[in-house]
């Protein structure tokens, strides 16, 4: 007589992908820059749409923060951080160190970056926790959130670890829009957020 033995059903598990796969997905020409994709904690991510105030405020802080920085920094929009083996967010802005090649061997990683910055409007939740907390256990040290619907801006600094599995910013304030803020690097240098956020 043949017995069989019967596995038990098993629960479907998504497949996590790691920077390499995703660099691979890449460049096998499954992925391209017109997908807007992301890769947070080992999945590919769907970039919401950009509605016209969020690309307003972006268009104002590109026109604006070179004018801040100057050379003293490197500013890059919607351009990869690699934070982890399995991640690799693309802020809508970053201000990362100088380097002599400008990062053309490798994305540039936590070490290098100084300020990450998001603006939102139908990603607003999601900025407030996914990306918050996978900024903070990256140990970036400065997360500036815009949020547009309510015209404020939300300032993040001190990443910690608040319990064993969450990571988040001990330390938050919220500019209104008739504030100005001072840039963490460059203390000399201060935004005014009236000069960002769209007019209602």
């Amino acid at each position: 007589m043949i017995i069989t033995a019967i596995k038990p059903n098993q629960t479907p598990q998504p497949v996590r992908f790691t920077v390499q796969d995703y660099h691979r997905l890449v460049a096998l020409g499954f992925l391209n820059e017109d997908d807007h994709i992301e890769l947070i904690r080992g999945e590919l991510i769907q970039m919401a749409a950009k509605g016209t105030a969020h690309a307003t405020c972006l268009r104002r802080l590109l026109r604006i923060l070179p004018g801040i920085i100057g050379d003293r920094a490197t500013l890059q929009c919607q351009s990869p951080i690699t934070i982890a083996f399995d991640g690799e967010p693309e802020p809508d802005l970053a201000i990362v160190r100088n380097r002599e090649a400008d990062y053309e061997s490798a994305h540039p990683t936590p070490a290098d970056t100084l300020l990450v910055m998001e603006v939102a409007d139908s990603s607003l939740e999601y900025d407030r926790t996914v990306k918050l907390s996978l900024y903070a256990e990256a140990s970036i040290p400065y997360y500036w959130l815009f949020n547009v619907i309510d015209r404020t801006l939300e300032v993040y600094s001190e990443p910690a670890q608040i319990t064993p599995s969450q990571f988040g910013y001990l330390s938050k304030r919220i500019i209104p829009t008739t504030g100005v803020v001072q840039l963490p690097q460059f203390p000399d240098q201060v935004l005014e957020l009236a000069s960002v956020f769209p007019s209602i």
